[in-house]
């Protein structure tokens, strides 16, 4: 229970951060629009390999050339590549707010610039990691989406904390994972309850947008109103568009600070130090 009221309050004032900062939302924003640019371009390639039969996608068992598999983890690593570098800046100007500072949209992209090669490194890493996990999901059927899912999981908790370690700290790929690895044994309820927390807390705001929408798209319909239709579409795609991208910056902020409370005692500005300077013991 000490854990979960951490977790809480870490995540409660990480929102009341992200709703003094609503630039910090423009880091997913953008990694959002090169994600879809990324996906453009490589969608090009992929049509015409599976046009000129170099790939099979429709029969049981797939028969993927070589240039195909080069294809895709140059995707890996581009897609990787590209919402790291956004996620680290993210996480750069949540530390200047966290030091009591006023971060903007240049401060965060100015710092992760700075962290580029690292940056690619890392990105290098997850694409391979990716691409073993397919790999074992498709070869090896049902146990393998098993493994898959169990490796999975346990990289994405282990490497939790690797992106505001690139932001604070100067050092390569591996070691961030390293020391992302090392921080799980102090943030280990905390990662998992707050990163589930928010995910949940994401998942009931959006069914309710949901819900709602729906039902004021159908009181629209009603009305035989196409204008009212359409204004009632448009204003549920962008407020589901609002909610993602407030979640994808939470998570940033809350890394942020949890990664700054594990090495330091003290999220940082905004947060009370009170309720969770007993949260870790330091190391020696």
């Amino acid at each position: 229970m000490g854990k979960f009221a951490r977790s809480w309050a870490l995540m409660k004032s990480s929102a009341t951060i992200l709703r003094q900062d609503k630039e910090l939302m423009l880091f997913p924003l953008l990694a959002g629009l090169a994600s879809l640019l990324v996906i453009a371009t490589f969608a090009w390639p992929v049509i015409a390999m599976v046009g000129s039969n170099q790939v099979d996608l429709e029969g049981q068992r797939h028969h993927v050339s070589p240039l195909f598999m080069l294809v895709s983890f140059a995707f890996y690593f581009v897609q990787y590549g590209v919402v790291i570098f956004f996620n680290v800046a993210l996480a750069s100007a949540a530390m200047i707010r966290l030091n009591g500072g006023d971060p903007t949209l240049g401060d965060g992209l100015r710092a992760a610039m700075g962290k580029l090669p690292n940056i690619i490194g890392y990105a290098l890493i997850a694409a391979t990691v990716g691409m073993i996990l397919r790999a074992l999901q498709e070869r090896l059927g049902f146990v393998g989406r098993i493994v898959a899912g169990i490796l999975g999981f346990g990289w994405t908790v282990a490497t939790f904390l690797v992106v505001p370690v690139l932001a604070a700290q100067d050092i390569g790929p591996v070691d961030a994972v390293k020391r992302s690895t090392s921080l799980l044994k102090e943030t280990w309820g905390e990662n998992l309850i707050g990163n589930a927390g928010i995910g949940l807390a994401g998942g009931i705001l959006t069914f309710c947008l949901i819900f709602a929408s729906a039902v004021l798209f159908f009181g629209a319909v009603a009305t035989h109103s196409v204008a009212l239709m359409i204004t009632v579409g448009v204003a549920a795609v962008v407020s589901l568009v609002v909610l993602s991208l407030f979640q994808a910056a939470m998570h940033g902020v809350y890394s942020a600070a949890l990664y700054r409370f594990a090495t330091e005692g003290d999220p940082g500005q905004g947060f009370d130090r009170a309720l969770l300077e007993s949260a870790f013991r330091q190391k020696n």
